[in-house]
């Protein structure tokens, strides 16, 4: 490829890919005006209206133009084409805070210069009324100087999110990091469950793991649903307290002063100059070519709405179990027991399969006709985590494996798909959107 042919829209010399994810490609660029070193997140329409309405992309943009922040990636101009959405933004040379953490653990001075960098960016988002939901050191990247820049705002919601209760419902987030509240299912303080997930992210980066770990998805949830930790023996006392507070079941309890050692006051000086430039604008993102600074006069309409993630999320399915294993499924459910079972129930029947119900939540699905390798029996069993939480694990106890698998593929999963939160392992398209 000629570097003519290299050049995106007249406008961007484009570069080596720095990462990918489920709808996005980044990649290293410059500007062919300027030469300003940037990174564009190439998203692939087609996969995103597989997931949801386009314009909950134009909502992340709206999040973006409010959240103007030394410690922010700025966003600063959006291209389109008839089949890619592009997304200019600030290039961030360090990389991931994540990678430094994999080389070992923080010393805790530092650790705390980047922890009072991402709470300073925090409350300023959350000054705004935007509340990120999917922090974790992989959203965490640090630039030449060693500053901190929050990134990826694809899972945020705004204060117009919140239903009549004051509190948002959506549960979202990646599972080492979500707060007990937004397990639970009973509504959360957008800003409280973000404290938590810094508090998680300040564990990790002086402990080099994570503080909620477990090979068992239930277990962990339980862990974090108690916030059972366990310390290093080099973590100070001071540090033990602040985590505590941190890391408290109890939203309200999040706070100590252990934060506020050699800090710099000027991290939350920032004031954010608002113009009309800068406002959330109403983005056609179908047209050949369009930049966020147009169209000044259409201001978007906040509306709720829960928009999908479109970078490489922690993938944690390796800490869940050891083997993959095609004859067992499980997913975890918000629901109560009763509507999971009714609708285990209606599926059963639809697939004209016989019910049998045994103690402890446990239905055994069995079909009147034997197939390749006998009658195929399937049984599935709900688990109790809290109220309003449960675990499902449906595995073929008899039958033919290709069979099971065409029928959870091809009927199981879609029927399920109303009251799942998060399938195990093997994420679908809508799990992909939501979690």
């Amino acid at each position: 490829m000629t570097k003519e042919e290299n050049i995106l829209m007249q406008r961007y010399e484009m570069g080596k890919l720095l990462g990918k994810g489920s709808f996005a490609k980044v990649y290293h660029a410059r500007s062919v005006k300027t030469l300003q070193n940037v990174a564009i997140k190439v998203i692939d329409k087609n996969k995103i209206l597989k997931c949801g309405p386009m314009d909950q992309i134009s909502r992340e943009i709206a999040v973006m133009k409010l959240v103007k922040h030394p410690n922010i990636v700025q966003l600063y101009e959006v291209m389109a084409t008839k089949t890619k959405i592009y997304f200019v933004l600030e290039y961030v040379k360090g990389g991931e805070l994540f990678n430094k953490v994999q080389r070992g653990r923080l010393k805790e001075d530092v650790a705390r210069k980047y922890f009072q960098q991402l709470i300073s960016a925090i409350d300023f988002c959350h000054s705004r009324g935007v509340y990120h939901r999917d922090l974790k050191p992989e959203n965490l990247l640090v630039d030449e100087s060693r500053n901190l820049k929050i990134s990826d705002f694809g899972l945020s919601a705004l204060s117009d999110c919140k239903r009549q209760d004051g509190l948002l419902h959506t549960s979202c987030g990646t599972p080492a990091y979500v707060a007990p509240e937004v397990i639970s299912r009973k509504g959360y303080d957008g800003a409280k469950a973000d404290i938590w997930a810094c508090g998680v992210i300040l564990y990790v980066l002086l402990a080099g793991y994570l503080p909620f770990h477990d090979k068992n998805l239930v277990d962990m949830y339980k862990k974090i649903y108690k916030a059972e930790l366990k310390w290093p023996s080099w973590f100070s006392s001071d540090i033990r307290k602040f985590l505590r507070r941190l890391l408290h079941p109890n939203p309200n309890a999040r706070k100590h002063p252990w934060f506020r050692t050699d800090l710099d006051g000027r991290l939350f000086d920032h004031v954010m100059n608002t113009t009309d430039n800068d406002m959330p604008l109403d983005i056609n993102l179908d047209v050949d070519y369009l930049s966020c600074n147009q169209a000044m006069e259409k201001l978007t309409n906040l509306n709720a709405f829960d928009i999908i993630s479109l970078s490489n999320g922690f993938d944690l399915s390796g800490l869940f179990e050891e083997n993959s294993n095609k004859k067992k499924a499980k997913f975890t459910s918000t629901n109560t027991a009763l509507t999971i079972i009714t609708k285990l129930e209606e599926i059963a029947k639809s697939l004209r399969l016989k019910v049998k119900k045994k103690d402890g939540g446990l239905l055994k699905m069995e079909g009147s006709k034997p197939g390749r390798k006998g009658v195929m029996s399937i049984n599935a069993e709900v688990f109790h985590i809290t109220s309003n939480f449960h675990l499902v694990e449906i595995e073929k106890t008899n039958g033919d494996t290709l069979e099971y698998q065409k029928v959870m593929e091809q009927a199981m999963r879609p029927a399920l798909k109303d009251i799942v939160w998060a399938w195990q392992g093997e994420p679908s398209v809508k799990e992909k959107c939501q979690f």
